[in-house]
């Protein structure tokens, strides 16, 4: 009747929807964990190329900064998305990894934000400027 190992079509549309909800959710959530001061430092270093989105979901310096301001910045930020993408895994359940809700993050909700002449760390780990 079922092939073992086969997952039903109409389970994989359920699958997506409800990681499509709880990414949204987890885009809150990370907006929460960040001052709207720490957003700004992020952003202006997201427009000079020192940090940028990375394909796990995170932000990533991609040059080394001594601004202490911007590294509690990018902590605060990466400890809240972690923490969201957590509860997303939890609430997707089975097999869901918060490694990839990172992911499925970064490719349906982080990328397509990247502006133009931003950089973002692809998923083979190489900075690319948009």
């Amino acid at each position: 009747m079922f092939n073992k190992g086969a997952v039903p079509m109409s389970f994989r549309k359920v699958f997506v929807m409800v990681a499509a909800v709880a990414a949204l959710g987890v885009a809150a959530g990370a907006a929460f964990a960040q001052t709207s001061q720490q957003k700004a430092l992020i952003d202006q270093a997201k427009a000079a190329g020192t940090v940028g989105e990375q394909a796990d979901g995170y932000v990533g310096f991609r040059v080394p900064s001594s601004d202490s301001a911007l590294t509690a910045a990018v902590q605060a930020t990466n400890s809240g998305r972690r923490e969201a993408y957590a509860r997303s895994a939890q609430a997707a359940g089975g097999e869901a990894t918060a490694a990839a809700a990172g992911a499925r993050m970064f490719e349906t909700q982080l990328l397509p934000r990247v502006s133009s002449g931003q950089w973002y760390r692809n998923a083979q780990g190489q900075w690319v400027q948009r």
